[in-house]
């Protein structure tokens, strides 16, 4: 069986909302599967003494007309939210214990979170709005809520996002790896699907 390819992602990023899209028709162009993982990029850019694109005046200018040209060139529906970025902490926490029981149920509810941000504008650092989506996607909510809140998933979550930058040197969003191979953002999915057609080089 091929390894499938490892993404990982924050819920508040244009890039891997659209990456998302990207890689799963990749993946599958190439009988690979997609193992989804929440970290908390924000993290990340406190390690690298960094900020978000649009935290910077022409970065900033230049990403959101990017994050658009981007979504139109590959048919994605996008809106880029007013109030950006956003926290998601409680939205990763629930996509990680989801993970643990069912990764397509969590892949699923992955989805409907990126496009209640990117497309409906939804406030998705809002637990109630987070609880309201799992409940779209079929999930017992009271269960999942009571594992959001609990110390152990807390700690849980901590740790894997801890190795998830300082052990597999996880930097930015979206970060795929695929056979051992990291790409960085949204723009090298093109080049994972050319790695996957000749091996690599």
């Amino acid at each position: 069986m091929l390894a499938p390819i490892d993404f990982y992602f924050d819920f508040s990023s244009p890039y891997a909302y659209l990456g998302s899209h990207m890689i799963e028709d990749v993946a599958a162009k190439h009988a690979r599967t997609v193992n989804w993982h929440a970290f908390m990029l924000g993290i990340a850019f406190k390690n690298e003494k960094t900020a978000p694109l649009t935290f910077y005046p022409r970065k900033g200018e230049y990403s959101r007309m990017d994050f658009a040209r981007t979504a139109r060139k590959y048919d994605i529906p996008f809106s880029m939210p007013d109030d950006f970025p956003k926290n998601t902490i409680a939205a990763s926490r629930a996509f990680f214990y989801l993970n643990k029981l069912d990764p397509l149920l969590a892949k699923t509810f992955g989805k409907t979170v990126f496009q209640a941000y990117f497309v409906q504008g939804l406030d998705i650092s809002d637990t109630a709005v987070v609880l309201e989506l799992a409940r779209e996607c079929g999930i017992d909510v009271e269960a999942l809520e009571l594992s959001m809140q609990s110390a152990a998933l807390k700690d849980e979550f901590k740790m894997s996002v801890n190795e998830i930058i300082e052990e597999k040197k996880v930097f930015g969003a979206p970060f795929f790896v695929v056979d051992g191979e990291p790409f960085w953002g949204a723009d090298r999915v093109v080049q994972v699907g050319e790695w996957l057609e000749t091996g690599g080089w």
